[in-house]
């Protein structure tokens, strides 16, 4: 039985439909050869025009960008017992299409239940303080972790970054008093320092007075002035010590 031209024609415009694939720069194709990975393909896997034979090969886009993945929130109890709220977000791209879609179902789902696990194991063993103030580090040891659980699915895991840590209003609370009370020390520790080194220039300036006269007369002049520009009704004048020395000791012996 000899096909009509139509249904030649028809069955070329089938295969061209169905045979040639465009695969676009960022995507490359994993094709099944009755089931089986096909790694002898007419244009390989891509990018470009990709042939394969109908109703024998299928074919699966993947894509080779970068994938960013927000994790949910997850409840995670520090080493010091205190229950906090910690969301993030991962960076990672296939770099083996053919693992990815062999060794895994959804690499995708996969991904997302691996980050979640491992955030909550790798903060629940850090304390409280060392999640606030020592972020880049827990960030570097969750990409490592969670690299390291992804690359048999040909996943590669470029970043991990902690977003959000939420407290508990009486944490939030502690951690306010606490910063305030360390404002207050140093604000303490600062004011006692300039107090000392004040104390000191005083007993510099007293040692070189005593030991030239004509200098705290000077100072004693230069005191005047000072109460003089003030605009004062009284006027004060200084009278040394050694002056009354006489008088006082003439009212002692009586």
């Amino acid at each position: 039985m000899l096909l009509s031209p139509i249904s030649v024609l028809v069955l070329l415009l089938l295969i061209v439909f169905f045979g040639f694939k465009v695969l676009p720069e960022y995507e490359r194709g994993v094709i099944f050869r009755w089931g089986r990975l096909s790694r002898g393909i007419v244009g390989g896997n891509g990018p470009g025009v990709v042939i394969i034979l109908p109703l024998i090969d299928r074919m699966i886009r993947v894509s080779m960008r970068t994938v960013t993945m927000d994790v949910p929130p997850q409840d995670v109890i520090t080493r010091d017992n205190v229950t906090v709220k910690v969301n993030a977000v991962v960076y990672f791209r296939v770099v083996d299409p053919q693992r990815a879609i062999v060794e895994v179902e959804d690499y995708l789902y996969a991904t997302s239940m691996m980050a979640q696990t491992t955030l909550r194991s790798v903060l629940g063993q850090s304390q409280l303080d060392d999640l606030l103030s020592k972020r880049e580090q827990i960030n570097a040891d969750l990409q490592r972790i969670i690299d390291q659980q992804t690359e048999p699915w040909g996943v590669k895991v470029s970043a991990v970054e902690v977003k959000n840590v939420d407290l508990p209003h009486e944490m939030q609370r502690a951690i306010a008093r606490q910063a305030e009370a360390e404002r207050e020390r140093r604000a303490k520790v600062i004011h006692a320092e300039g107090e000392f080194e004040a104390s000191q220039r005083l007993a510099d300036a007293a040692d070189v007075i005593s030991r030239n006269p004509a200098a705290l007369q000077l100072r004693y002049l230069q005191t005047l002035v000072e109460i003089a520009a003030e605009k004062n009704s009284t006027t004060i004048f200084p009278i040394p010590i050694d002056t009354l020395a006489p008088f006082i000791k003439g009212l002692l012996s009586k």
